[in-house]
């Protein structure tokens, strides 16, 4: 993942040669290596209804006006010619590469369509027009909430049968509101929707419905108490606040994927366009349409790393019954998640903290890389909320 933000921070001025050389490729995010024997000057095959065959592999780099507005995306070469003049300049939100313009408020915007696949452990987001599939991203589900909160409470618990300082129990204050994990699993799907919104002009979202499972004659249940149920009623509620929502039943998904012959993985964990990225690509598709095969395959893997951020101390108590200090949001100046670089590992974020010291972790797996690296010796670069890594071509 360092390799994959170094060089999408280092533009080029000159052109891309007729093959496409790699220096050309990867100056732009989510860049993919043109296939053998492309040329530039090529000949476009004979098929105008198929905007999708249009360059292989294309990747496109999203573009903001002066004043925050998201544009339609261009082509990598046209950034660089771009930040070459002045005309705009590189920046990164959440890891994703794009140029902002200096000089206008409002340009070109074609219609854009989001395509959004819930899953239980993995999801499919497609950012797609009728004339290019900008981006393929793939997510982790937010499941360990319901654990998490289970700990906290059997923590409290504990300390009430202790000789300990603690409150008093509240009401609960969450009336009308979404149990925490459910909040969490649909939370994590909006945040993603409204980073793509200050990316890509998306005006409308199609979502692939979830079937609630019914229970025979429990109304309520059916229509309000359901957690599934309400959760994604809040989804919709808030994503109309964005923009259009499309709703599709899983049975239209399989449908259009059909009609259009393309594959899905049966694998559900698998990393591949095939897994989940296809249902998404395809909603987005019967929206914008313009595609009779995805163009760009390369995917974007993003998952949430936890942090113990409400854990007080650990469970079990060290030496003469005291209990040692366990997470925190701050590690050593440091807050967990930030985004730094060392001179020896590159490009990782800021994990926990022991004597004196902090870990820092790989951006793209999470694997924690040292625990015994000096804060000084680290450059903040920004705060991150989740880690992601790049797809190889397909």
């Amino acid at each position: 993942m360092a390799k994959f933000a170094g060089n999408c921070g280092r533009l080029k001025a000159t052109e891309p040669t007729g093959r496409g050389s790699p220096e050309d490729v990867t100056g732009a995010p989510l860049a993919c290596n043109p296939s053998v024997g492309q040329s530039r000057s090529g000949k476009l095959p004979s098929c105008p209804k198929d905007k999708s065959r249009r360059g292989s592999n294309a990747v496109y780099v999203p573009v903001v006006s002066s004043i925050g507005k998201p544009l339609s995306p261009c082509h990598p070469a046209r950034a660089r010619e771009l930040v070459r003049k002045g005309k705009a300049v590189r920046r990164f939100r959440k890891q994703v590469f794009y140029i902002q313009l200096t000089e206008r408020e409002d340009g070109v915007v074609q219609e854009t369509a989001l395509g959004v696949d819930p899953g239980s452990k993995r999801e499919g987001f497609s950012v797609l027009s009728a004339e290019h599939t900008y981006l393929n991203i793939q997510t982790e589900a937010v499941t360990y909430v319901k654990k998490v909160v289970e700990q906290r409470r059997m923590m409290r618990r504990a300390r009430r049968f202790r000789k300990t300082p603690c409150r008093k129990n509240r009401q609960n204050r969450a009336k009308g509101g979404l149990p925490p994990s459910t909040k969490a699993r649909w939370q994590w799907k909006l945040n993603i929707a409204k980073w793509l919104c200050k990316l890509y002009p998306i005006k409308t979202f199609v979502v692939e419905d979830v079937k609630v499972a019914s229970w025979p004659g429990k109304h309520r249940w059916n229509t309000d108490f359901g957690p599934l149920g309400a959760g994604k009623k809040w989804f919709y509620e808030e994503l109309e606040k964005l923009g259009n929502v499309v709703i599709k039943q899983g049975e239209e998904t399989n449908r259009m994927r059909t009609d259009l012959g393309l594959l899905k993985n049966k694998l559900k964990l698998a990393q591949d366009f095939h897994a989940h990225c296809v249902d998404s690509w395809v909603l987005a598709n019967s929206w914008v349409g313009g595609h009779l095969t995805p163009e760009n395959k390369r995917v974007f893997f993003i998952s949430q790393p936890i942090f113990h951020r409400r854990q007080l101390h650990n469970l079990q108590p060290a030496k003469n019954g005291v209990r040692i200090n366990y997470g925190g949001t701050r590690s050593l100046g440091f807050k967990r998640g930030s985004l730094v670089i060392h001179p020896k590992y590159g490009l990782c974020y800021v994990g926990g903290t022991s004597k004196g010291r902090i870990s820092v972790h790989a951006l793209s797996t999470g694997k924690r890389l040292t625990q015994q690296v000096k804060p000084k010796d680290c450059e903040l670069l920004t705060f991150n909320t989740w880690r992601g890594g790049n797809s190889s071509p397909v």
